[in-house]
């Protein structure tokens, strides 16, 4: 069974798994399933990314400091590009060379970081 094939879950209420490596990344159809729960999220180049705009700095850094708190309980880490009004989040997982569902429940939980 892959994971397209679990009933459909709250990525929200889910918590990343450690990967150190030694499982493969995630089907063409597991992504797809789960790009599927997500708003806004493109999947390019191996990952999956979202471009966050804000009114000014001060918003986009209160919205990058919440993200490092989520992702330093989740441990899952995105790439950031961040500039005055705008944060780019990427996430792949590094240790298996692709996506993992650890990237989607990150993605998912830093969405509803705006619903707060």
């Amino acid at each position: 069974m892959t994971m397209a094939d679990e009933p459909f879950c709250d990525l929200t209420k889910k918590s990343c798994k450690p990967c150190e490596g030694g499982v493969p990344p995630l089907s063409e159809e597991d992504i797809r399933r789960f790009l599927a729960q997500l708003s806004g999220w493109e999947y390019a180049d191996g990952a999956i990314s979202k471009i966050y705009r804000f009114n000014d700095y001060y918003q986009t850094m209160a919205f990058v400091n919440a993200t490092a708190w989520v992702s330093h309980r989740e441990d899952h880490h995105p790439d950031m590009e961040v500039g005055y009004n705008q944060c780019r989040m990427r996430y792949h997982t590094h240790a298996i060379n692709g996506l993992s569902e650890n990237d989607f429940i990150c993605a998912a939980k830093i969405d509803a970081l705006l619903n707060i």
